[in-house]
């Protein structure tokens, strides 16, 4: 079972997209087997990683961003700006894809863990997650 999530990232940075997975996952009914959580884009990503200290994900993006400038010479892609190709390296550098157990009807996340869509543009705009459900109902 698909179910095509829309989420609002207003710029670059990491927006928390636990809640509308489980909501998505919740609704197909599916009690055990995997979830895989797919972004459409190419110059955004997805991670699992600490939800409860926000200096984890300042962190996060300060070395991403100190890895890979913008501005660097080498860049020939650069037609939208100059966070173009920098947003591309970060979204091979992280993920498109993530797979998660669903155990009980939950997914086996962590204590600390959270699902997050890693916007690396200034820019932002909407961006479409695929939350695709493989399991059983029956418990």
């Amino acid at each position: 079972m698909n179910t095509i999530l829309k989420v609002d990232a207003e710029g670059q940075g990491l927006v928390e997209v636990t809640h509308k997975v489980r909501a998505a996952v919740a609704a197909t009914g599916v009690r055990d087997g995997l979830v895989t959580v797919f972004i459409r884009h190419t110059s955004a990503s997805l991670l699992i990683q600490e939800n409860a200290d926000p200096a984890v994900r300042r962190d996060l993006a300060h070395w991403l961003n100190r890895l890979v400038p913008e501005g660097d010479p080498l860049y020939t892609h650069n037609e939208e700006g100059p966070d173009d190709m920098p947003a591309h390296i970060k979204g091979m550098l992280t993920a498109v894809s993530l797979s998660i157990p669903l155990m009980d009807g939950q997914l086996a996340l962590g204590t600390w863990q959270g699902i997050w869509l890693w916007e690396h543009r200034h820019r932002g705009g909407v961006r479409e997650i695929i939350v695709n459900v493989l399991g059983s109902a029956a418990g």
